[in-house]
């Protein structure tokens, strides 16, 4: 029970102890990189001096976030993306620390952490050093990386700063690869404390000695004492006690010293590291032990003999002595103790130094606890020094405001007087008009009566004008309407008695009777604007478009159709019969081919056109747009160019239709030729295939059908729907593959012409319609010379005998025309080719092999006679 009370008591005296209590810190500034920073934590844990650790991190957000593959600013993306960034930022931050964390705990040592976020890490340091008023801080001089044997200067920026601006009170270490490379003094304000030396009595001599081994600091963290055992004191106890047992031959342990660890007496077998291992823990009240210094110690038994002490097994410190001399010490009477030679004198002494020795101790503790209160009241009074100078800066700011805007007021005060003078001048030559004015009104008085008599009079006479107004008003009222009626019944007159070219009109029942009366077998088509009906008028199969009743433009549609069929004729254009206005119906001529549209998507299982067709197709839908363009005295725009109304014969020629949207536009309208003729109407049509242009400013003019053609060649050469097609084309040529988007089905597209025509309608596809080539002038030279080649490969077109699709060798085809050569020449890569075929390469610019893409050396030409006598033998054989 005693060595439990004894501990109760010890840990409320470390409890109530204000300086054991106290812990200082020792801050150590990591980065997010464990690897760096690894070096710096290992040297403050090795220097800490059983300091805790709080580890001082700064996360820096980052300013560029990584997304596909790139780097962006943080306020160009979204928010959201942002936030998802940074906490996968701060995640990497709080796993690093929890790895600084373990390293400190598989080390033994208690750490915390701290951490701020901001843009500049040297910044974040400051600002946590005076948050937190850090006194101790190490971080690193430089990267491991930099490190040099003879480094004695910082070289981080960051270091730098931080040296430069942090408080005065921060004493920083600066390491770098776990070398101190800087230290930076730091006024840390009397936290280093050390206990005073202790003075003991020594028994022989009774003057004071100061001991010469310090005890270890509270602020390094070490809350415990050395506690060791008097053993004068415990032998005068024992004396006093005469607690003895005389029939045991052996001393039994005193009152005093029961729950007291067994300790070794120096001068006997023990060895000064046992010293080093008596738990260290501060005195209990009321057991008389004092703090004894080593070197006291050491001197104190050097002339009193000293008994050695051991714990029974029963728990009680007995004395012990050597091995040699256990028999001599029980063989000795128990009427003769050691303790019995200190004489009451020396007793009296060690008293009086232990008395002393306590009072030194506790006017210690006491100094130290003032002078712990004195630094606190004067870093309070050094804040509210700071305080009351910011306030009375801020007074003195406010008063000179004040002054000022007194000072202004005076100035105002002043300037209004000088007006109140002004005005009052000002108010007395008012006075003096006022009588002027009254005189004068006077006068006026007489001239207003003579004037309300002329108004009287004026009155009359205008009421009698606005009658006549009113009257005049109603007559030209009644003659502009009758104009009206009369221009409209001349415009009706005029539409009703033209009789257009190429036209008949049909009635109803003559529509019900070839149709069938709408029979849906005969229904070949139906869209937003009415359904096409297959039938036979006058003994002619003829295409029937009905459109719907209820279109609130399908008449101004109709009309708009039947003005421009009835009066043009062209192959590549489909042909109008008739119409039938009472039924809003227009009769066409029957193409059993169907649409563009329907031949491209192979419906029905149609086979694909091959591409001599698809090239055939393109040079008369060209051929049909210049006709409508150059038309005299309108030019047609048609405005809804598409494969859905491009329709094929039985022979696979292709015929433009649907003119229902057309525009007309004056040939005359435009002065200068620098400006395109247009016409500024609502968008129309199908969006893939209008003209951005168009859709933005709603000018519809000839390049509006330029870019739809350019999207039908597209479609042409590959087959592929019209959406993103132009930057498919566009990225397959400027990577040398337009192969990888041409459509197979179509056959082997010569290589030389499909690239023509590719380049060709990605120029027709051009944004701004200034960069559109001219139909006439430009595209046309481009097509019209395959006319020749498409019809020199008529045995490959749809519709030839069987005997006709026999291929012929392959060393017959031109690698360029891909069809039988006629001329064959050989170029300087060693190949044949047709000879028109390479000259037209040659002359467009290129210089280098068709085959290869490598430069010519040459561009001579050597005719191949051997194989043209070949190709004429086999053509005499077929």
């Amino acid at each position: 029970m005693a060595n439990v009370d004894g501990d109760i008591e010890e840990q409320e005296q470390e409890q109530n102890n204000p300086l054991l209590v106290m812990e200082e810190k020792m801050y150590v500034a990591v980065s997010r990189d464990v690897k760096e920073s690894k070096s710096t934590l290992l040297w403050a844990l090795q220097n800490s001096g059983g300091r805790k650790i709080c580890l001082l991190h700064v996360h820096q957000p980052a300013q560029m976030i990584p997304i596909m593959g790139g780097k962006f600013p943080a306020d160009k993306l979204k928010p959201e993306e942002v936030t998802a960034f940074r906490d996968l930022e701060r995640q990497k931050m709080i796993r690093s620390l929890n790895e600084y964390l373990l390293i400190c705990s598989q080390v033994g040592v208690r750490a915390e952490k701290v951490e701020i976020e901001m843009d500049s890490i040297e910044k974040g340091i400051i600002e946590l050093i005076s948050r937190h008023e850090i006194k101790r801080l190490v971080m690193g001089a430089a990267a491991d990386k930099h490190y040099w044997k003879k480094m004695t200067m910082l070289k981080s920026k960051k270091a730098i700063f931080v040296c430069k601006q942090a408080p005065v009170f921060c004493h920083i270490w600066f390491v770098c690869k776990g070398c101190l490379i800087h230290t930076r003094e730091g006024s840390l304000g009397g936290t280093e404390l050390q206990t005073t030396p202790l003075q003991v009595v020594s028994p022989t001599t009774g003057t004071a000695q100061s001991d010469r081994a310090r005890l270890r600091s509270l602020s390094e963290g070490q809350k415990d004492h050395v506690r060791l055992t008097n053993p004068v004191q415990d032998l005068f106890r024992r004396v006093k006690s005469d607690n003895f047992d005389s029939h045991g031959g052996r001393v039994t342990a005193l009152s005093t010293l029961e729950g007291m660890r067994a300790m070794p007496m120096l001068g006997s077998e023990g060895s000064a590291d046992e010293w080093k291992e008596i738990p260290r823990r501060s005195p209990s009240k009321g057991s008389g032990f004092s703090i004894w210094s080593l070197s006291e110690v050491v001197e104190a038994s050097d002339s009193i003999p000293l008994v050695r002490y051991a714990e029974s097994e029963d728990g009680l410190i007995m004395p012990a002595v050597h091995e040699s001399e256990e028999d001599s010490q029980y063989s000795s009477p128990p009427n003769e103790p050691v303790e019995r030679r200190i004489t009451d004198e020396m007793y009296d002494q060690l008293q009086q130094a232990m008395a002393e020795t306590e009072d030194s101790k506790r006017e210690a503790f006491e100094e130290s606890i003032r002078r712990r209160k004195a630094e606190r009241y004067a870093i309070d009074a050094m804040r509210k020094a700071k305080s009351s100078e910011r306030l009375y800066t801020n007074e003195v700011k406010q008063r000179k405001e004040m002054e000022e805007l007194l000072a202004r007021e005076t100035l105002v005060l002043k300037e209004m007087k000088n007006q109140q003078v002004d005005i009052m001048e000002e108010l007395r030559t008012a006075q003096e008009q006022i009588l002027a004015l009254e005189r004068k009104l006077n006068d006026s008085d007489q001239m207003v009566k003579e004037l309300e008599e002329k108004i009287v009079s004026a009155m009359e006479l205008l009421r009698t004008l606005k009658k006549e107004r009113d009257e005049m008003q109603l007559e030209r009222d009644n003659a502009v309407r009758e104009a009206e009626d009369f221009r409209k019944r001349r415009e009706e007159e005029k539409i009703i008695s033209k009789c257009p070219e190429f036209f008949s009109e049909f009635s109803f029942l003559e529509i019900e009777e070839a149709t069938s009366k709408f029979d849906t077998s005969l229904m070949i088509g139906e869209g937003g604007y009415g359904c096409v009906y297959r039938g036979y008028l006058h003994n002619t199969e003829v295409a029937i478009k009905m459109l719907h009743s209820n279109n609130l433009q399908g008449h101004s549609e109709f009309q708009q159709e039947v003005d421009v069929l009835s009066r043009v004729r062209h192959p590549n254009i489909v042909t109008l019969i008739g119409a039938c206005p009472e039924a809003w119906a227009l009769i066409y001529e029957y193409l059993p081919g169907g649409s563009l549209e329907d031949r491209l998507a192979c419906k029905d299982n149609t086979p694909p056109l091959p591409w001599q067709t698809r090239t055939q197709i393109a040079i008369e839908i060209c051929s049909a747009l210049i006709f409508l363009h150059t038309s005299n005295p309108n030019s047609i725009v048609h405005g809804d160019l598409k494969p859905a109304n491009v329709l094929l014969d039985a022979n696979f020629v292709s015929k433009l239709g649907d003119f229902g949207i057309c525009r007309l536009i004056p040939r005359d309208e435009c002065s200068s030729g620098n400006t395109t003729p247009f016409c500024r109407t609502n968008p129309k049509g199908t969006l893939i295939y209008m003209d951005p242009e168009f859709l933005g400013t709603g000018e519809l003019t000839p390049k509006s059908d330029v870019y739809s053609f350019g999207i039908v060649l597209l479609r042409l050469l590959t087959g592929r729907p019209a959406m993103v097609l132009v930057k498919e084309v566009q990225y397959a040529l400027e990577k040398g593959n337009l192969n990888a988007v041409l459509d197979e089905s179509a056959g082997n597209w010569p290589f030389v012409q499909a690239k023509q025509l590719a380049q060709l309608a990605l120029r027709c596809c051009e944004l701004n319609r200034r960069s559109r080539p001219d139909l006439e002038s430009e595209v046309w030279k481009v097509l019209e010379p395959l006319k020749d080649s498409c019809r020199a490969s008529s045995s490959f077109r749809m519709g030839d005998d069987e005997h006709s699709q026999v291929p012929p060798p392959s060393y017959f085809i031109c690698p360029i025309l891909q069809q039988m050569m006629r001329e064959p020449h050989v170029a300087a890569d060693g190949f044949t080719y047709e000879g028109e075929a390479l000259k037209e390469w040659l002359d467009g610019g290129n210089d280098t092999s068709p085959m290869t893409n490598l430069k010519l050396a040459h561009r001579n030409l050597v005719p191949n006679h051997s194989l043209r006598s070949a190709i004429q033998e086999w053509l005499q054989q077929r």
